[in-house]
C-alpha cells in the first residue's frame, strides 16, 4: 500500500513546530527565572530587605539578628537628642550651668539608658511587626514596600513606616556586613515620651 501524499510530511512538521514552541517556552521560563533571581539578589542588598529581616527576627524573638540590624550607640545618641528637643522648654528657666550638669548626668547613665532604649525598642518592634507574625519570610519581604516608604540618598536611607495607623521614621546606613543596612536613628514621638 502506498501512503497518501503529504501524510508523512505533516507529522515531522507538527513535531518540529512543537519542538520550536517548547524551546521558546523554556527560554522564556529561563529568562523569567534568571530575571527573578537577579532581582532578588539586588533586593537582598536594599534597606527594605533589612527591614524585612528585622520584622521577621523580631517576631521570632531572634535578638541577635535584631541587634545586628540596630546600631544602638547611634540610636541612643539620636534618642537623647530627641528627648532634649522635647524637654528644651522645661529647662529654659534653669540656670545655664544646669545644662552642663544634665549633660554629665546623661553621660553617666548612658549604659543604663542604652539598656532601657534597647528594651523599649524591642517591645515596640515586636508590637509594630505583629502583621508579620506567622507569615513566610518571602511574603514579609515582598510586602515591605506597602508598609515602608524608603528614600535612599548618599548611602543613607530615610524610611517612613506606616503600620496600624502609626508613623515611625527610621534612618538607615549600610553596615559592615555586605548587603545589610543598619538602623541608626528611630524617630517616634510615642517612644520618646
Amino acid at each position: 500500500l502506498a501512503e497518501p501524499p503529504g501524510g508523512s510530511g505533516k507529522r515531522p512538521g507538527l513535531a518540529r513546530l512543537l519542538l520550536i514552541f517548547a524551546v521558546v517556552l523554556l527560554l522564556l521560563a529561563g529568562g523569567v527565572a534568571a530575571g527573578g533571581y537577579l532581582w532578588w539578589r539586588h533586593y537582598q542588598n536594599s534597606p527594605a530587605y533589612s527591614l524585612a529581616v528585622l520584622a521577621d527576627a523580631s517576631q521570632r524573638n531572634d535578638n541577635a539578628t535584631v541587634d545586628s540590624l540596630l546600631d544602638m550607640d547611634k540610636v541612643t545618641e539620636d534618642f537623647v537628642a530627641q528627648v532634649r528637643k522635647h524637654t528644651a522648654g522645661s529647662y529654659s528657666a534653669l540656670p545655664s550651668d544646669w545644662s552642663e550638669k544634665l549633660d554629665s548626668l546623661v553621660t553617666a547613665v548612658t549604659p543604663k539608658l542604652k539598656e532601657t532604649v534597647h528594651e523599649e525598642l524591642m517591645k515596640e518592634l515586636k508590637r509594630l511587626t505583629q502583621p508579620a507574625a506567622g507569615k513566610p519570610f518571602i511574603a514579609v519581604a515582598l510586602a515591605m514596600k506597602y508598609f515602608a516608604k524608603i528614600k535612599e540618598e548618599n548611602n543613607v536611607a530615610t524610611v517612613t513606616v506606616n503600620i496600624k495607623d502609626e508613623h515611625l521614621q527610621l534612618t538607615m546606613q549600610p553596615s559592615a556586613t555586605p548587603g545589610r543596612w543598619r538602623i541608626t536613628a528611630v524617630q517616634d514621638d510615642k517612644l520618646a515620651k
